[in-house]
């Protein structure tokens, strides 16, 4: 099932299998025509459930048909860790899907742990980013200046959160830096390395991958009519100059 909510596509699913299944054939539709019209696909990926959920990806007839050398990926958020860490966003990504496709290892971009300080790892990230600009991997948005990456994948959490970025946090207001940081995260482990809104809103497309009733209540308000402009979810700040498609089960979707 399918309902508008203003700009936003939301695509209802029986069951969280079903939203695996018409997640992998989005991003490889997009995949496609990314490696088609300029031999580049830049791709956002996030924790959480999120990676579970793309596992359909990396089999048939996925695996086999998808251009993985066109593929550069890069990590909308991390955990001050090490990225051998079980709670490293990296190493939930490589367990559950980069060490099963072939992308070339040159075309992966973790934030580097090797910088306890997370100000210095959002500033390598930032300086990273900005050096993929220069060799013409990333593009700048016309609109606002920031890096446009072509799809970016995420998932809330059930206080309405993506990436590292809080309900009523101040890094919801940042309005200059690609990259920051927090230190005083609502959520374990305090210290993260986050995209800030410009550069998650510069995106052409955006993938927000919801599943399970524990959401659900997070899913009403955040597709709901009655808040206040002043007071949104991060999940509702979510608006990119392309186009965004929810995916939800029905027991994310149950309270909408």
């Amino acid at each position: 099932m399918a309902a508008g909510k203003g700009d936003a596509k939301v695509e209802v699913f029986d069951a969280e299998e079903d939203v695996a299944v018409a997640l992998a054939k989005y991003v490889a539709d997009l995949s496609h025509k990314f490696a088609k019209e300029k031999g580049i696909f830049t791709v956002v990926l996030s924790g959480g459930t999120l990676i579970d959920t793309m596992r359909k990806l990396v089999e048939p007839p996925y695996l086999e048909t998808i251009d993985w050398s066109k593929w550069h990926v890069f990590w909308l958020d991390e955990r001050v860790v090490l990225k051998t860490d079980p709670l490293s966003n990296y190493k939930l990504a490589y367990d559950g899907f980069l060490s099963k496709v072939p992308i070339p290892p040159s075309n992966v971009y973790p934030i580097n742990d090797t910088l306890p300080a997370p100000e210095d790892a959002a500033d390598d990230y930032e300086v990273c980013l900005k050096s993929l600009v220069e060799k013409k991997i990333l593009e700048l948005s016309k609109v606002t200046g920031f890096p446009k990456f072509d799809l970016m994948l995420l998932g809330m959490g059930p206080d309405g959160h993506v990436a590292s970025l809080f309900p009523k946090h101040p890094l919801l207001q940042e309005k200059k830096r690609w990259v920051t940081y927090i230190k005083d995260s609502p959520k374990m482990p305090p210290e993260r390395i986050t995209f800030t809104f410009p550069v998650i809103n510069s995106s052409e497309y955006i993938a927000l991958v919801v599943t399970g009733a524990d959401l659900a209540n997070a899913v009403h308000i955040a597709l709901g009519n009655h808040q206040s402009s002043s007071d949104l979810l991060p999940a509702q700040m979510v608006s990119p100059e392309g186009e965004l498609t929810w995916y939800l089960d029905k027991p994310a979707a149950s309270k909408m």
